[in-house]
């Protein structure tokens, strides 16, 4: 790929446009609404059918860190995969019907198979330890196309700063930038040696470039200013971690040599900003308040514990619902103008003014007993 052509789209595809005014654009051109017609979409657009879904096996499997299985998937005929970007997703359905999102972890230039890693979480939504329990090579598995929203650019001077498991988007990026000849420094931090995935396999790759460092080993977690003493002048800096770790860096970035910071989360960012607003399910159903620290999803969930979800980011789309009335605060970063036009909202981050109420159909809210 040439340095100086953006990077592709969400799905892979070469595109033309600039990348970081386009990014969020990108996603599905339409979807059929829940329980509906297709969404709207503009005339102007050519029609374009629905990506079908991609059929997958799990070829190996192997324990990466305490706690963390790599399992590798491919095509069951071994044809093979679409193409992939450093920092793509990949969504798995499982067998229990629960859709997670998966950074891929291996070398974007094999199309042989895909690699991701997991690390079983036991309090968090089952589908890590689903992962764990289950998936044994032989089990088939269905997926979404690769989609990015954590691109690597290839700066020609780049920093990757990875905490325990966000070192699985990071490592594609470290691939692509020995591929182009870049002046790059990983940093993969972590509680132990224990922890920490891939060690042996990213020493292997350059050990003057890769820096391994544990809390146990140094009185604790690293401060932002050590974590990006490590980056070249002018570099950019790619991170995925704990919260605490990206706020670190965060603060100190002015005062590093560094120049910018791109940044994946874990999970949810803390609502700092919200104000508190009520949901109701359906046109005549139970009203759910909103605290202004919370998300609708989270509500939502305490009264329909089998609505999906997957990113809690505004990112995969999983936890659609429609809006049928009120004015919402769109925070996604996935639907289109007309999407949201037509009705489509996505609870895990999109809130609305204080005491507003959005009236939305959410699967099954009809079922349930009206208080």
């Amino acid at each position: 790929m040439d340095l100086r052509t953006p990077p592709p789209d969400l799905y892979g595809r070469p595109r033309a446009d600039t990348f970081f005014r386009f990014l969020t654009a990108f996603g599905d051109r339409y979807s059929p609404a829940l329980g509906g017609p297709l969404l709207r979409r503009s005339p102007r657009r050519p029609f374009s059918r629905p990506t079908p879904a991609l059929q997958l096996v799990v070829t190996a499997r192997r324990r990466a860190a305490a706690d963390v299985v790599e399992l590798t998937l491919a095509d069951p005929s071994g044809g093979p995969l679409p193409p992939w970007q450093p920092g793509a997703h990949l969504r798995l359905a499982l067998p229990s019907g629960r859709e997670r999102h998966y950074s891929l972890c291996g070398d974007p230039a094999d199309t042989a198979a895909y690699r991701i890693a997991v690390r079983r979480l036991p309090a968090g939504g089952g589908g890590s330890v689903e992962i764990h329990d289950t998936l044994h090579p032989g089990t088939r598995l269905t997926a979404r196309r690769p989609r990015n929203g954590f691109a690597f650019c290839t700066e020609p001077a780049v920093l990757l700063l990875a905490g325990g498991i966000g070192i699985t988007p990071l490592l594609p990026m470290v691939h692509e930038a020995r591929r182009h000849g870049l002046d790059w420094h990983l940093v993969h931090t972590g509680r132990s040696a224990g922890t920490l995935p891939f060690a042996d396999e990213l020493r292997a790759l350059d050990p003057h470039r890769v820096h391994l460092r544990t809390d146990d080993e140094h009185g604790g977690p690293p401060t932002g200013a050590e974590l990006l003493a490590h980056a070249p002048r002018g570099a950019a800096v790619y991170c995925c971690g704990p919260a605490p770790m990206l706020a670190a860096v965060q603060r100190a970035l002015d005062g590093s040599p560094a120049a910018s910071l791109h940044f994946e989360r874990f999970g949810a960012a803390p609502i700092t900003d919200g104000e508190p607003f009520a949901v109701r399910l359906g046109a005549d159903g139970p009203v759910l308040d909103v605290p202004a620290d919370r998300s609708a999803l989270d509500v939502l969930r305490e009264a329909r514990p089998d609505l999906a979800y997957s990113c809690h980011q505004g990112f995969c789309g999983t936890c659609e619902v429609r809006l049928l009335a009120g004015t919402a605060d769109h925070r996604d970063r996935r639907l289109t103008a007309e999407q949201r036009a037509a009705g489509a909202l996505l609870p895990c981050v999109s809130r609305a003014a204080a005491g507003e109420t959005l009236v939305l159909d959410v699967p099954g809210a009809s079922d349930r007993p009206r208080p």
